[in-house]
């Protein structure tokens, strides 16, 4: 088993849902600050409509000022649509498209505004374009663990879908995401101890929203699952915005570092580095 940890920051995920434009500039400074601290990958903008998403509107704007010079860490956009894609492939520094595919179809309408069956279509037109621009694709499982709106779930169902999306499509990682908050120790230890042995060519992620008391016990189950990728977020802000009217927050990338320096595993993020973004997120986040 790899014992060496990933470590996922997430600023889109965090400035996605406020309110209040963050002017261009600003997200470029900070996503700097944090291309400095050592992350695997930075998750720093997302490729979809200005009209659903307005806070992503400049993400070419912030791509172009990146200073990718001086960092090693990999650049992740999300994409809701073959267009998306089409535009996220023309830049040639963007490592990943991240596509999120939900087991509840009502979910799925909310935020891609098709159904599973469309979805899985998409994600089948958008691998053929990873692997033609030489990009991997990162399909987030939505509503992993659980769902609002009373579709039918269970951890087979997560499953299944983990399966058919690697066998069927080629996808080689799959992050199973807790949108709202409402996975539990027992049923992450559930869904990674299933997938992980069944699916060992895949790198499964832990892309796991979170209240104040409960996220170190998420990530150790997570953890000892097996799993060796996990998306967090400075401070924890956001939470998407299409999932439901009050935001859960995401994992707090500073929790995720007490944790694994915890349990004495080396994360590989610069400290120093990591303490200036932590500062800098302040004048984003107010």
């Amino acid at each position: 088993m790899n014992s060496q940890v990933k470590l996922i920051e997430c600023p889109r995920d965090a400035m996605q849902g406020l309110k209040e434009f963050v002017p261009t500039e600003k997200k470029i400074h900070y996503i700097n600050q944090i291309l400095r601290c050592g992350f695997d990958t930075v998750d720093f903008g997302s490729f979809v409509s200005p009209k659903a998403i307005p806070q992503m509107a400049d993400t070419e704007e912030v791509l172009a000022g990146l200073d990718l010079a001086s960092t090693s860490s990999k650049l992740l956009a999300i994409v809701a649509n073959v267009r998306g894609a089409e535009d996220a492939c023309k830049h040639a520094v963007i490592s990943y498209l991240g596509f999120p595919f939900s087991i509840s179809e009502t979910f799925q309408q909310r935020n891609t505004n098709s159904g599973i069956a469309e979805s899985l279509e998409r994600v089948k037109e958008i691998q053929n374009l990873c692997i033609k621009h030489n990009k991997e694709l990162v399909v987030y499982i939505s509503m992993a663990f659980g769902n609002p709106y009373g579709d039918v779930w269970n951890s087979d169902i997560a499953i299944d879908w983990c399966r058919k999306l690697n066998e069927e499509v080629g996808v080689k990682i799959l992050a199973l995401s807790d949108t709202i908050g409402i996975s539990a120790p027992d049923n992450i230890d559930y869904l990674f101890r299933s997938l992980i042995p069944a699916l060992p060519k895949v790198e499964f992620g832990a892309h796991l929203h979170t209240t104040p008391g409960t996220w170190k016990e998420k990530i150790d189950a997570a953890w000892k699952a097996g799993c060796r990728r996990f998306d967090g977020a400075i401070k924890g802000y956001g939470g998407c915005p299409m999932a439901k009217d009050e935001l859960t927050g995401n994992m707090p990338m500073e929790n995720l570092l007490s944790y694994f320096k915890e349990i004495g595993m080396n994360s590989g993020i610069n400290e120093e580095a990591f303490s200036s973004a932590y500062s800098g997120s302040s004048e984003i986040f107010h």
